[in-house]
């Protein structure tokens, strides 16, 4: 076949195109993989879908409940007095308009012979107390709460989200941890499950469902904020974001699985509505203390009998730790588990059976976790040195308070430390009797380097620099050995109280 000559112009036309065509390509591409940073999409931040909580309203909302709870009152008539004073008045005032006496009062036309007051007797009646939130913990009807939301109350009244109403007998109410059980006589209800709270992480979604001001079945959710806030005495709390208001008190605090994992308790507020910052029991802590309350109706905790105080960190440097741990014994209560073991105020609780106590608050809660009766092992630091001291745990009690000592008079023997700032006196038998110390010098004058570590007149010194102190002339001592250029440790007792100072001595010696 024959090509005329146009038509091979257009064919080298053509290929010359296409190669064209095709080096552009190459070159692009070079060009692409020689950039030293090209544009990607996978460094664009990775965006995530808000959670869906429905799903967990339909699976958890059938075992929050509502909590109402009612108080006997004495009411009386609406003037004010009984029903026999408030005849009277009406009785006065008919009199004093209409010129004559009420009908049917004494003196009235056909008025009975003989008639008396009707002086009836205050009538007791149920009233509304207070309205909460709860949680079914059996299918059998046990029902958690907070102790405060059934405190007080003389009936419970539980509405299940099906609008049925049950009474509801308390079977135990724990006000240290403010964890509550009620029961109600119902059977399969749907209970809830319980979650693990170590698995609970800072920024997790959480859910709360309860009746914030009477509103039942109200969801809000959250993120949590913090873990382990040491607003009580027994319990860390779980802080969150969750818009928590009167009324959830005793509801579910709930993660993405549909676990309950707190109780909602407290809001930090200063309106008295909610401002951000919410706190809910720890489910773990609830679940044990909620065992106790169906066991025995009441919860019984450990005590060593000391009143404790934290380390402060000048206190733990003066000691040579590297940080400030353990609880400081403030006051030893005679008679207690800690004084028949030979536990000293002064001394450093720094574990319990092996357990460190990181936080003064933590010694509390983990004594108050040890079955009375048990033999504990608890760790001191005494005077510099470690020690271990075997303590039979007792049950917990309220603590009296113990009187203040009265004031003594002075002891002859007197001598002043100018660069401590200290003028002490020795403490005769009867002193220390009256004070309850077998120890110490008094303070007669606080000034300078004493007053600013917060020494004052009537202090017992009891340690100066972990050395004990049973006169004057072991105060001069003692103090004739240190170096006067470096802070110094005074152990001193006020009252019941036992507490550290860290005293800087001045330019001045003696």
């Amino acid at each position: 076949m024959m090509i005329s000559g146009a038509s091979s112009k257009r064919i080298r036309f053509l290929r010359l195109v296409l190669m064209a065509l095709g080096m552009g390509y190459v070159l692009a591409s070079l060009a692409a993989t020689a950039q030293p940073n090209p544009p990607a999409l996978s460094q664009a931040p990775v965006m995530r879908a808000l959670p869906d909580f429905t799903d967990l309203v339909e699976q958890v909302g059938p075992s929050v409940v509502n909590i109402r709870t009612l108080e006997k009152v004495q009411t009386r008539s609406a003037l004010g007095g009984n029903q026999g004073e408030a005849d009277e008045e009406m009785q006065e005032l008919f009199k004093k308009f209409f010129g004559m006496p009420f009908p049917g009062a004494p003196g009235a036309p056909n008025a009975p012979r003989q008639q008396r007051p009707n002086r009836s007797a205050p009538q007791e009646e149920e009233q509304p107390r207070g309205v909460g939130s709860g949680f079914i913990l059996t299918s059998d009807g046990l029902i958690m709460t907070n102790a405060h939301v059934v405190d007080g109350a003389d009936q419970v009244l539980v509405t299940l989200p099906d609008k049925r109403e049950f009474k509801a007998k308390i079977i135990g109410a724990d006000k240290r941890t403010d964890v509550a059980v009620v029961k109600i006589e119902a059977q399969g209800l749907p209970a809830v499950r319980i979650g693990d709270v170590s698995r609970l992480k800072v920024g997790e979604w959480v859910m709360a469902i309860g009746s914030p001001f009477g509103f039942e079945n109200t969801v809000t959710a959250g993120i949590v904020s913090a873990k382990q806030r040491d607003t009580g005495e027994y319990v860390s709390f779980i802080q969150t974001d969750v818009a928590i208001n009167p009324g959830n008190s005793g509801g579910p605090l709930i993660n993405m699985r549909g676990e309950v994992i707190g109780i909602n308790s407290q809001i930090y507020s200063r309106s008295g509505g909610f401002m951000g910052i919410s706190f809910a029991i720890p489910i773990d802590e609830a679940v044990r203390v909620s065992d106790q309350l169906k066991s025995s109706g009441r919860v019984q905790r450990g005590r060593l009998g000391i009143q404790i105080g934290p380390v402060s960190k000048e206190l733990a440097e003066s000691m040579g730790w590297s940080k400030a741990q353990g609880a400081l014994v403030q006051n030893v209560e005679a008679g207690s588990p800690a004084e028949k073991a030979g536990i000293e105020a002064g001394d450093i609780i720094t574990k319990v059976d092996g357990k460190v106590i990181e936080k003064s608050i933590d010694l509390p809660r983990f004594v108050g976790g040890i079955k009375p009766g048990t033999k504990s092992v608890v760790s001191v630091q005494r005077r510099g040195v470690l020690k271990d001291i075997t303590v039979t745990v007792g049950e917990f009690e309220i603590e009296k308070k113990v009187a203040s000592p009265a004031p003594s008079e002075k002891a002859p023997a007197q001598s002043s430390f100018a660069a401590l700032g200290l003028s002490l006196s020795d403490l005769s038998e009867s002193q220390k009797r009256e004070l309850k110390v077998r120890i110490g010098v008094r303070v007669d004058q606080s000034t300078d380097a004493a007053a600013r570590a917060g020494l004052r007149e009537g202090d017992v010194v009891l340690q100066l620099a972990n050395v004990e102190i049973q006169s004057i002339k072991d105060f001069e001592s003692t103090w004739a050995k240190l170096d006067k250029s470096k802070p110094t440790t005074i152990l001193f007792k006020r009252g019941d109280w036992a507490q550290y100072a860290i005293v800087r001595p001045t330019k001045s010696s003696n």
